[in-house]
This record gives structure tokens, sequence and C-alpha cells, in this order.
């Protein structure tokens, strides 16, 4: 079996960032990679968004940006708006194209089904995949969209809803996310925080619907595609093995309190590709010990208080869009750390503090 130099285990979002990443700065032209895909065919699978707090190679797979967003519990609703930092969206499907391009030029790129078909042996692995079976206990993100089009302008263009808690919270924590991609066109979500084990919260189809026409007020209307999906709001337990570094989810790239990972794999690509020489000595890239410990707490609030998370979400939204925006994308300093937490209830945040 043939050895390879580099092996990327998982050509989804994470393994294919870092190869194109590689790629477009010439670390693969005397280095033979290989990745590890076991899908028959690319195509668009996943919308994947973010805060756009830096630039990043994949500005021509944006479907739409937007300066506005709201959020809405069902007693109230607050508009902000950034300049500096846009929302964007990216479809998976321009995406997989773009980088399979680049990388179908570089014959020392191969794919394959199954890690059993190469000698990976002495080879550097990069490791997108979770380890063993879903720890259904834990807490994850998990949701379901369908884009539709509608005959006539419906949607304000201009302005995306970044979370509508106006919907049946079950007991744990639900909103609604609607994207719209132009006046009649809309990416229409519903997204659970909760663990895997209450199926109930699955009939992601009625919800849509209901949402859809109870809600939004639309009757007629197409689905044009569906994507369904599960964020881990949870760090994997990492073995540190030799030559492996993981990457994506499976390398704690998710920002536990937001599910937001694409943003954070871009960093790690560039990260991994400016130590690509040296990666084995290099110390583990980490988004930030300051959020995970924050996000520890506020998803110990979350997990205990679930009917009071609604509030809590719309309190952090009173501060300025830029502050909030900075906090959620890693980029926040002391200050907006401080604003942030100064809108908290402090009670049950000095309560799950304690007992962490």
């Amino acid at each position: 079996m043939k050895e390879f130099d580099y092996v990327i285990i998982g050509g989804g979002c994470a393994g294919l960032s870092l190869a194109y990443e590689l790629e477009i700065h010439n670390k693969l032209k005397e280095k033979s990679l290989a990745i590890i895909e076991n899908r028959n065919e690319y195509k668009r699978d996943k919308t994947w968004s973010f805060w756009k707090v830096f630039d990043h190679n994949f500005e021509d797979c944006v479907i739409k940006s937007w300066n506005n967003f709201t959020i809405n519990t069902s007693k109230n609703s607050h508009e902000l708006s950034s300049s500096k930092f846009p929302y964007q969206s990216i479809d998976s499907g321009k995406f997989y194209k773009k980088v399979n391009s680049k990388l179908s030029c570089n014959s020392n790129i191969s794919f394959f089904k199954n890690l059993s078909e190469i000698n990976s042996t002495n080879s550097i692995i990069f490791n997108s995949i979770f380890n063993g079976e879903k720890n259904k206990s834990e807490l994850w993100q998990h949701f379901q969209g369908v884009e539709i089009e509608t005959s006539k302008d419906i949607f304000d263009d201009k302005i995306l809803n970044l979370m509508d808690f106006n919907c049946d919270q079950r007991k744990d924590v639900h909103f609604f996310y609607t994207l719209p991609f132009s006046r009649n066109r809309a990416l229409i979500e519903t997204t659970w925080l909760s663990d895997l084990e209450n199926q109930s919260l699955r009939d992601y189809d009625l919800q849509l619907e209901n949402y859809i026409k109870n809600n939004l007020a639309i009757k007629n209307y197409k689905i044009n595609f569906i994507e369904k999906g599960t964020i881990p709001l949870f760090y994997p337990s990492i073995e540190n093995k030799n030559k492996v570094i993981n990457i994506g989810s499976a390398g704690g790239m998710t920002r536990l309190s937001t599910g937001y990972t694409f943003l954070n794999i871009q960093e790690h690509s560039k990260y991994l590709r400016e130590n690509f020489e040296k990666i084995n000595s290099k110390k583990i890239y980490h988004l930030g010990k300051k959020y995970q410990f924050l996000d520890k707490i506020f998803l110990q609030v979350l997990k205990n208080n679930p009917e009071k998370m609604p509030e809590i979400f719309y309190k952090m939204f009173q501060n300025s869009a830029n502050t909030v925006i900075k906090f959620l994308s890693n980029k926040s300093n002391i200050f907006d750390d401080f604003k942030i937490i100064s809108k908290m209830p402090k009670i049950i945040f000095i309560k799950a503090l304690i007992n962490r």
C-alpha cells in the first residue's frame, strides 16, 4: 500500500479547509496528502454561518451577507446592526466545488474511502472525526432547516432573524432562525439546545411547517433544500497520540455557547499551515481558556435553567452589536466581557460558578 506524508481523516469542512490552506500556500508541492472521506459525491448539505470578524478564503462561496439582525422572545423583539462585522452564510456546495477543483490540480493529493486503503504508519494525521459513539446525555445543538421559495416577495432580505424564542420550548431551549437570501427565498431552521435522549424533540418537519404557517404567515411555498445536523456543545475526550492532530469539532474548534465553528476552523488551518514544518513540536491550538471557562458556566446555567434562557439570550443582546459579536466570535477584550457579564442574572450564574 502507498505511503503518504500527511493524512486528513474526514473530507468535510475542517479537512477540506486545511487541505485548501496548505495547497494555496504551496505546502504540498513536494509532499503527499491522502484525504479519507467515504461519501460518493460532494453536494450541498450544509449552510455555514458566522460573523465575519476577519477575512477568510471563501468569500466567493458566500450566499448572502447581512448587517442587521433581530432576536425575539414571546414578549420582546430587539434589532441590532453592525456595518463592521457582517453576518455571512456559506453554501457548502460552492465550498466543496471550489476546494476540490483546486485540490484536483495537485497530483500529490489523493482521496480514499477508508484508512485501510493506505499505509499511514509514518504519516502525520489530521483527524476531524469524533471517536466513539455519540454521548446522547451531553448537551447538543441539533437542528433541521428548509430553504423555501415563495411565489410572492415576502421576506425583508436586509435583516435576518438570529433567534426567535417565540415557540414551544418543551422544557428545553428552542428557537427558530431565518436567513432571507432574497425577497422570496429563505432558510428557516428549528434549533434545539438539549441532550439527544428525548426523541419527541425531533418532529422537525412538523415544527417547521407550523412555524412557517403560523409565525411567518406563509401558506404557499416550495422546499428547495433540507439540511439537518447535530453540533456537540462539549469538548471531545482527546487522546494525545504521537503524529495525530485533531481538527474541527474533534479538535475543540466549536464554540460551546454558540455552536459556531466555521471561522474557528479557518484560524486553526492557518495556524497549522504557518507551523507546518514543525507541527509536532507546536502547542495544541485552543480557542482560549477564557472562553472555555465562560462557556462552561453558561452551559451549566442552561442545563439547570432552560426556562430562563430566552430572556438570558435576549439580555445578552442588549449590548451593542459589535460587543456581542466580538464576544461570540472569540475576539472580545476584557471590557467587552464585562459588558456581557453585567447583563446576566447574577444569582444563577454565581450558583453555576460555585457548583462547576
